[in-house]
């Protein structure tokens, strides 16, 4: 999924009728500061009216006082500068989307006025220097989407259930190590990216995410997942993949084939081979129907006996049953031979 994002459905982000484009322009700070006084000396209506301002992608060191003359500010991106903090003009600024990454911002660069962006619902902060999780964050209580993939953040607080509203949480590319069990009170939570990090376990309370799609814990140090996740009815899209549970189940697989009955009843599904009841006895055939079609759209294989089959596997083919305590990972042969992944729950 790589940089997961929104969808930007909020209707406060549908702004394109009064935005104001300064990016790829090479402005410096103070050149910014410049062209704002001219124009809200000249277009004074235009600077009250205006809900976005694009800024990324210039040479900002600082971000201007002046940008609290925009009094209806909702967006504001200031990706990819060199900003190295955030002022404390900010909160002039009705914003309900800050957009600030592939900065050099780190764990000082948050001006304690920072948790009164009360109206905030979208936050990136992704590709900065951040080691710890911003605790004023933890103050946005109307925060939807949030975004601190590729810092260095180590842990996630024990207070992120204060975050009650959060459908996004992108986590992906730090040095967490665990995940505390308070991530399970998000329970509006629909994607949860914690990948390229160093997490061992997930906790249990994963199964009270009751409205989660997305689930992507690739690059891991995973050895197992708990059988609670089997309850996430709405899941969609999980990754597994450079976890050791992966490689640990493949190398076991080496040793344990499929049956004989799996690999006939694999190739008749996979080439079509048409069959009639006087060719079959009724077992067989009852085994032969209960063949389903991998839900991943790149594999043509089929597999059997599932329970639950409403789970994408992003990088694997998959399948779930409820037969073992935790995730073994099964290796069957589709289509040219190559191996492809099926899970078993």
């Amino acid at each position: 999924m790589g940089d997961y994002t929104s969808d930007s459905s909020d209707s406060d982000n549908q702004l394109s009728n009064k935005s104001l484009d300064f990016s790829y322009t090479y402005l410096d700070s103070d050149t910014l500061f410049n062209n704002l006084e001219v124009l809200s000396e000249t277009e004074k209506s235009s600077i009250n009216e205006t809900e976005a301002l694009l800024l990324h992608h210039n040479q900002l060191n600082t971000l201007p006082l002046n940008i609290n003359k925009f009094q209806n500010l909702k967006l504001l991106d200031i990706s990819s500068n060199g900003l190295k903090e955030l002022p404390e003009v900010l909160i002039s600024c009705p914003l309900t989307s800050l957009i600030a990454r592939n900065n050099n911002l780190d764990n000082d660069s948050f001006p304690k006025s920072f948790s009164l962006l009360k109206n905030l619902k979208e936050l990136n902060l992704s590709g900065n220097n951040l080691s710890c999780f911003p605790e004023q964050v933890l103050e946005l209580s109307k925060l939807k989407y949030l975004y601190l993939g590729g810092n260095q953040i180590q842990e996630i607080p024990k207070d992120i259930w204060k975050l009650t509203c959060l459908q996004i949480l992108y986590l992906g590319g730090n040095r967490l190590v665990e995940v505390p069990a308070s991530v399970g009170q998000l329970r509006f939570l629909h994607g949860l990216i914690l990948s390229d990090n160093m997490i061992e376990s997930i906790p249990a309370s994963i199964a009270n995410l009751t409205n989660l799609k997305s689930l992507l814990l690739h690059k891991n140090k995973l050895k197992a997942l708990p059988t609670e996740i089997i309850a996430l009815k709405f899941l969609t899209e999980l990754s597994l993949r450079d976890n050791p549970l992966v490689v640990r189940f493949v190398s076991h697989m080496t040793l344990n084939p499929s049956s004989l009955l799996e690999a006939a009843g694999r190739t008749i599904k996979t080439f079509n081979i048409s069959y009639s009841p006087e060719d079959l006895p009724l077992h067989l055939r009852s085994y032969l129907d209960s063949a389903h079609q991998c839900v991943n759209p790149k594999c043509e294989g089929v597999y059997f006996d599932n329970h639950v089959e409403h789970i994408k596997f992003v990088d694997f083919c998959g399948k779930i049953s409820r037969s073992s305590s935790s995730v073994p990972l099964l290796t069957q042969v589709h289509h040219g031979g190559q191996l492809q992944e099926v899970w078993k729950l």
